[in-house]
């Protein structure tokens, strides 16, 4: 399978890399094994493999030469690539794609590359560091667009920016997000602004076991808990590992809460709602149907800045439905299932369902807003095991 075809494939993929040295960081994982790290990274579900091929980072042709020795998932190139040789080179070499940067590139040069990588048989990735870059990588029709979220001169991070870029890459293209990305809810904050991929390098290189940590970024579902009102329940559901934040601001909830408390990087914060979303900083709202005489009508929407990103199907409020799985199996689509989930139930509701997220209140209680946190670390641990 080709490189863009890989990229193009349902849910969020992963481009995986390899590389010894950054110039932000120094010197990473010197003595890597680029064999040994990219067949991980296929055991683990990598959609491709990214090879650092420049010495500025501890790499050369001979670590692309090992990975396509040993993996058949489509390799990336990455390095300074400027001419006709290292293009000539990198296929020898066994890339599939190689990475052209627009802020060493004008546009004649890029459209050349990009016409001579076609010829060779390869993909191009066509990466992008700004508004400006992001609308020539659109104006040159390239396929697949990266934005990445360091700034190479300054190696400064600007996640939210990036966001921004990737939310306006054409729907025909494949968009790729660029480094910054050390856990599941930047990836999924990513993939909620319209990423098709994630590329990743330091957070993996730096991990104790590369591939462990490759397939925890990449695994579904998301386990979010939800009705939070103190900061101490916020903290124990960090802790333990969930991904999502729940804040209800409807009044007549009984965990209703005044504000959305600020989350940490490895949570991204809902406001709950019914009817409609309000103002508030949350990182996504959550807006349940109305519905005569009850808190909140049953099934709802996520939304990112209000645009629908998710379906959520729930039980009704304060009621039961005996098929509510088997309901929620049959809906396409990104899922969050919620309604009645618990450490008890939630593996099974996995296995049925298939969800995108996991989504937990009323069980996790010890009163109506209280959270018992035992309740709260055996559900997500229970969740991300299953």
């Amino acid at each position: 399978m080709r490189f863009r075809e890989a990229l193009a494939s349902p849910g969020l993929g992963a481009i995986a890399e390899i590389k010894r040295r950054s110039p932000s960081l120094g010197e990473i994982r010197p003595d890597a094994d680029p064999a040994r790290i990219a067949a991980g990274y296929e055991r683990a579900g990598a959609t491709a493999i990214s090879v650092l091929v420049d010495e500025r980072f501890g790499g050369d042709w001979e670590d692309l030469r090992a990975a396509r020795a040993s993996v058949a998932t489509p390799l990336l190139a990455k390095g300074f690539f400027s001419t006709e040789e290292t293009l000539r080179t990198a296929k020898e070499a066994g890339a599939d794609a190689v990475l052209l940067l627009l802020r060493d590139l004008d546009d004649a040069q890029t459209a050349s590359l990009m016409a001579l990588a076609e010829g060779l048989g390869l993909d191009t990735l066509v990466e992008a560091h700004d508004e400006a870059e992001l609308e020539r990588a659109i104006a040159l029709g390239a396929p697949v667009i990266g934005v990445n979220a360091r700034d190479l001169s300054t190696f400064a991070i600007d996640r939210s920016t990036q966001l921004e870029l990737v939310a306006r890459i054409p729907m025909d293209r494949i968009a790729i997000a660029e480094s910054g990305i050390h856990n599941r809810a930047q990836g999924a904050a990513a993939e909620l602004a319209g990423a098709d991929a994630i590329l990743v390098g330091s957070a993996l290189m730096l991990a104790p076991d590369p591939a462990e940590k490759l397939a925890e970024l990449i695994s579904r579902p998301l386990v979010k808990v939800c009705g939070l009102t103190r900061e101490e329940d916020l903290a124990a559901a960090a802790e333990a590992g969930a991904d999502l934040a729940g804040f209800v601001l409807v009044p007549a909830s009984p965990r209703a809460t005044k504000e959305v408390l600020d989350v940490p990087e490895t949570m991204l914060s809902v406001a709950v709602w019914v009817g409609e979303a309000g103002d508030t900083e949350a990182d996504l709202d959550q807006v349940h149907e109305r519905a005569d005489g009850a808190v909140r009508g049953r099934n709802g929407v996520l939304l990112r800045a209000g645009e629908p990103v998710a379906t959520l199907l729930d039980l009704p409020w304060q009621g039961d439905d005996p098929d509510h799985w088997n309901r929620a199996a049959a809906v396409e689509g990104r899922i969050v299932l919620a309604g009645g989930l618990a450490a008890d139930n939630v593996r099974e509701a996995i296995e049925v369902v298939r969800p995108w997220a996991v989504d937990a209140s009323s069980r996790l209680e010890v009163e109506p807003g209280i959270k018992d946190h035992e309740q709260i670390r055996a559900y997500v641990e229970a969740a991300r095991s299953a």
